[in-house]
């Protein structure tokens, strides 16, 4: 079944309720607020068929201006991974891999180039609600990559493959960039540069590092090897939701060569590959304890592509199956 995480319904619904739409006006949509309190997904066909009644209940450009209204914390366990990305094009990057617990009806895909890099999301636009859904999508786009850098970074062009409408206001003032209809593929583009700039969050914990480093150099002292350890599985814990990060990675962050990280970890008795497991671990009977997140998506959280994977992980790791720990708590 193609599916939309009930949180992006919600959000098009109460941002056409601030637009001046009373609850009278939904009565002809198939799921109501009252009824979403329940669920996690709704049917594709539900969420477009919603979009498709808003855009002609509403001023055009409802769906960018939806689109604008999306917060970091609108997109779950997924929004919970982009915080903790150390440049801003990793953002797309788990988008690319993990945007299933959204939404299984469109995939994007990134294409980076040396002066301009394109984000392609590839999906149909044979109806309405599906060209709705895009301009939604690409609108939140620029939101999210603003709120990740804490700049105000616009794309360079955007591109939708249907055709364009009659009034483009809500377009040229979400995108501020040239925006094209009737293309092949819907798109956004931004700058290389901008999209390899360090987040605002990386910026804050790695810096944080990278000055311990500093004065460590400066006063002739090392950092203690405890010290170090819990500075690694933390860059180690951040980097996890786009997969297992290699070395190389960790050590560029801490401003070290590959053979320095491992020849510091190595003084305080661990591997790279004893942290990757101790954090992978932690964090997920941490995660397990609760019942904040599912299975699924505590297999994304720390690292796996599939749950299968952690699965056959977390049993090598306590005996256990994942449910088995939960229930055991």
């Amino acid at each position: 079944m193609k599916y939309f995480s009930v949180n992006l319904y919600k959000k098009i619904l109460n941002c056409a309720i601030a637009e001046g739409l009373s609850k009278r006006d939904f009565e002809d949509f198939p799921i109501s607020l009252e009824e979403v309190e329940n669920l996690k997904f709704i049917s594709a066909d539900d969420h477009l068929k919603a979009h498709e009644l808003l855009d002609k209940k509403l001023k055009p450009g409802f769906a960018i201006r939806v689109g604008q209204q999306m917060k970091i914390e609108d997109y779950g366990v997924l929004g919970l991974s982009w915080r903790t990305c150390s440049k801003v094009k990793e953002i797309f990057e788990r988008s690319e891999r993990y945007f299933k617990l959204l939404s299984n009806t469109y995939k994007w895909e990134v294409k980076e180039g040396k002066v301009t890099s394109h984000i392609i999301l590839n999906r149909d636009d044979n109806r309405r609600g599906l060209q709705l859904s895009s301009e939604a999508s690409l609108s939140a786009t620029v939101v999210v990559v603003q709120a990740m850098s804490e700049k105000k970074l616009c794309p360079t062009e955007v591109s939708f493959k249907h055709n364009p409408p009659k009034d483009l206001s809500s377009f040229n003032e979400a995108f501020k960039c040239p925006v094209n209809f009737n293309q092949p593929i819907y798109s956004i583009s931004y700058r290389t540069d901008d999209l390899n700039l360090t987040t605002a969050k990386a910026d804050a914990s790695i810096n944080g590092y990278l000055l311990k480093q500093v004065d460590e150099q400066t006063k002739g002292i090392k950092i203690p090897g405890s010290k170090l350890v819990r500075d690694i599985e933390l860059l180690i814990q951040d980097a996890l939701p786009t997969g297992i990060p290699s070395i190389h990675h960790i050590a560029n962050l801490t401003a070290m060569s590959n053979r320095t990280l491992t020849r510091r970890l190595s003084e305080a008795g661990v591997t790279y590959r004893d942290l990757i497991k101790k954090t992978q671990e932690h964090l997920a009977k941490e995660m397990l304890s609760n019942n904040v997140y599912n299975i699924g998506e505590i297999a994304f959280l720390t690292g796996f592509s599939e749950q299968s994977a952690f699965n056959r992980a977390f049993k090598k790791w306590t005996d256990l199956t994942p449910s088995e720990f939960r229930k055991s708590i």
